[in-house]
């Protein structure tokens, strides 16, 4: 699994203004000058296994459903937003494309999108099965957009052999912020440059969306409810970033990464004692005895061990009534539950529908291959919210990735840093 999916929020800004655009400049598209209603053409990114089993399960399709010939073109996900913008310009969008779950909001707005909404609550979809994490970044203004292709969240692996060498007990599912600082302190050692924990700082929305996973469990939210003005410069905003400033500043017990990847290899050489990450990195420990527990808790707050998840999206496109039908049909088939089953054992991926991964022994099976993906699979009923799914918010992310380099880096007092950072995202807003 690739990290960069999870950070993406940000990739398609370049690509928002032009999705704007595209109301005016597409009216004239033929809808009708897709593939045929015998050929679905769906772009995708998968490489490696994910590749080699999704076209297994094309070849099923196919066979299961003579006359019916899926034509698969990879393209890079970090470019397919753009790409699909220009096709539609010129008239001849794919059928299906693989889309980043940050990029609905602006997704939403391209007039050959097809809504989905009557066709996910057709008898035998089962919507309320897909994560509610999910769910949520796959519907627009009350618009379901796409259907779910991937799901992940984030939880804390932890460097087994590490804490045992410093006396500590192994983290549990009841445990704390607190207990996290206080373990990140007896976990560094500055004399070997080994550090407690790590947070990537390269200002982008990986820097974000770490953070906005403590500022749930502290009870906040980035927005008010009618998403007009941030509401992040609160008490929770604050106790989020004094956590985070503790260990980055105080404590010294947070190895800071401007790069975004330096910390995997610190990881896998015993250099990092916990981290805050997602599944797919979990091959990359060979060398690691490690454990994965679910994120600590601000107790007394309501926001429980509150997670977050940064779901892609099967987006279908309108060329024509049977060339929809067709689509849809297959984007149905390919996320049902034994098709959803059979890509995550093969894969490793996380299953993208609850129903499969409360299968009794399902998580097991998995962690023979990749151990401690169970817990993140449990961990997805954590999952209680999603992003803001608004166009402004690659804006607002550039102002809060900001805010938190700000503060991590010592340059910044975290209230100070939230009434400007808040000052910016209103303007923001304000402007839209």
């Amino acid at each position: 699994m690739a990290k960069h999916r999870l950070r993406a929020a940000l990739a398609g800004s370049l690509a928002v203004a032009a999705v704007v655009a595209l109301g005016a400049a597409a009216c004239g598209t033929d809808a009708s000058s897709g593939a045929g209603g015998s050929t679905i053409q769906v772009w995708e990114g998968y490489t490696q296994v994910e590749a080699r089993v999704f076209a297994h399960l094309v070849a099923e399709y196919e066979a299961q459903h003579p006359g019916q010939h899926v034509s698969i073109l990879f393209v890079n996900n970090d470019n397919s937003l753009q790409k699909v913008l220009t096709a539609v310009r010129g008239g001849s969008p794919p059928d299906v494309a693989y889309l980043y779950g940050s990029w609905a909001p602006n997704v939403a707005q391209i007039p050959q999108v097809v809504n989905l909404t009557t066709v996910v609550r057709q008898p035998g979809v089962n919507w309320d099965d897909f994560w509610v994490g999910e769910r949520d970044v796959a519907t627009v203004n009350g618009k379901v957009i796409g259907v779910p292709a991937l799901v992940d969240n984030l939880a804390v692996v932890y460097n087994k052999t590490l804490f045992a060498r410093a006396g500590l007990r192994p983290p549990g599912p009841g445990w704390t912020w607190q207990q996290f600082q206080a373990d990140a302190q007896k976990l560094t050692n500055p004399a070997i440059k080994q550090y407690g924990t790590a947070y990537v700082t390269p200002g982008n929305e990986d820097t974000v969306w770490h953070w906005e996973a403590l500022l749930w469990e502290a009870g906040g939210q980035l927005l008010t409810a009618d998403g007009k003005r941030a509401a992040f410069d609160s008490p929770a905003g604050l106790a989020s970033l004094n956590t985070l400033r503790a260990m980055a500043v105080t404590d010294r017990s947070m190895y800071l990464d401007p790069t975004d990847s330096a910390y995997d290899n610190l990881f896998n050489s015993g250099k990092i004692g916990m981290l805050v990450t997602g599944p797919w990195d979990l091959a990359t420990f060979p060398n690691v005895h490690y454990g994965v527990q679910i994120m600590p808790s601000y107790p007394g707050t309501g926001g429980g061990h509150q997670t977050i998840s940064g779901p892609d999206n099967w987006v279908v496109f309108n060329n024509g009534g049977a060339s929809v039908a067709a689509a849809e049909k297959f984007i149905l088939w390919l996320t049902a539950p034994a098709q959803v089953r059979y890509f995550s054992m093969q894969t490793g991926d996380l299953p993208i529908r609850q129903s499969v991964g409360d299968v009794s022994g399902f998580g097991q099976q998995m962690d023979r291959t990749l151990p401690g993906v169970s817990t993140f699979i449990t961990n997805l009923a954590n999952v209680r919210q999603a992003r803001p799914q608004i166009p402004q918010y690659p804006k607002i992310s550039q102002v809060l990735a900001s805010m938190i380099v700000s503060v991590l880096l010592g340059k910044s007092q975290p209230r100070s840093a939230l009434d400007s950072a808040a000052q910016q995202v209103n303007q923001v807003l304000a402007a839209s």
